[in-house]
């Protein structure tokens, strides 16, 4: 048996819980063509049966929130769970998906925290449906000129392209260990947090500029019954007038989100979804200490 735990970072934006997700082969990281979707550390368990000689393999991956200069303590929260995971795993994923000139601030800052530590370093550099094999091979020698990664490959994660490549060299290169959780498991999250997720997934695709940025979700209430699971939840936002944009003309949005929700949560729990949606104003929760605490967003 071999195992090992995998740490997914890189700056807003470039693809880490597309792969997570392509990797499990079901979606337990929200995606949004928004940055700074992810706030939480979330953790995938990938269990490889044992085939042609080649032992079991179990790799848990840790998909971090973009690193990027903060703008509130929330931001700082998430760049520090993202910088903390560098020496709490076994290997170490970066994803890019821009040439080496075209580096952001957060990239370069990334590649100098990556050249201190003796972790063994990945390179991934996805979305490469967007580029031609010249362009692809620039790139993949201007950071393997670094000589800091073990290891370079090109994904685009949305369609699974090269993912097994990446599962190969990764189950190659794990050391012998324990199964960490049972083979069925994808995720160690309760239902409770996939469910706030999914509506805070569904406020991201719906809103606009910077109001979704600005919202948290609390499960008020969550009730299993025969046929139906009943779920009461909160979406917090930070000021009067972004509560009026999300609920919406006539209630339209709120409702738009709320069936979005439903009927992804549906999907999830494999039952029928009573979902009700309320909207409450906590103003500049970000910068709130207190509140980022309450809302789950702390350091295990």
């Amino acid at each position: 048996m071999k195992s090992g735990f995998v740490g997914i970072i890189g700056r807003p934006n470039v693809g880490k819980s597309t792969l997570l997700n392509s990797i499990l082969g079901e979606k337990i990281a929200i995606t949004a063509n928004k940055p700074q979707t992810t706030r939480n550390t979330i953790r995938g368990i990938y269990t490889r049966s044992a085939a042609d000689g080649e032992p079991e393999c179990q790799l848990i991956f840790i998909d971090t929130p973009g690193i990027h200069k903060p703008k509130n303590k929330l931001g700082s929260y998430m760049t520090d769970v993202a910088v903390s995971t560098l020496s709490e795993v076994d290997v170490i994923l970066f994803l890019v998906d821009t040439e080496l000139e075209e580096r952001s601030s957060a990239d370069r800052y990334i590649l100098g925290l990556l050249e201190k530590t003796e972790t063994p370093k990945i390179l991934v550099i996805n979305k490469i449906d967007k580029i031609g094999p010249e362009e692809f091979e620039r790139i993949y020698k201007q950071y393997e000129e670094l000589g800091i990664f073990d290891f370079i490959v090109g994904t685009n994660a949305l369609e699974g392209r090269n993912v097994d490549v990446l599962l190969d060299r990764l189950c190659e290169k794990a050391e012998e260990g324990p199964m960490y959780f049972p083979p069925e498991m994808i995720t160690d999250f309760p239902e409770r947090f996939l469910v706030s997720e999914i509506i805070r997934e569904k406020l991201l695709n719906f809103l606009d500029d910077e109001v979704p940025h600005g919202t948290a979700v609390e499960i008020e209430s969550y009730s299993e019954e025969p046929k139906i699971t009943k779920i009461s939840a909160v979406i917090y936002c930070e000021r009067q007038s972004h509560k009026g944009i999300i609920i919406g003309q006539g209630g339209r949005k709120i409702k738009g989100v709320g069936k979005a929700a439903r009927l992804e949560i549906e999907a999830l729990l494999g039952t029928k979804v009573f979902l009700e949606l309320f909207v409450k104003v906590k103003e500049n929760w970000r910068d709130n200490a207190v509140a980022i605490a309450n809302f789950g967003y702390k350091k295990d």
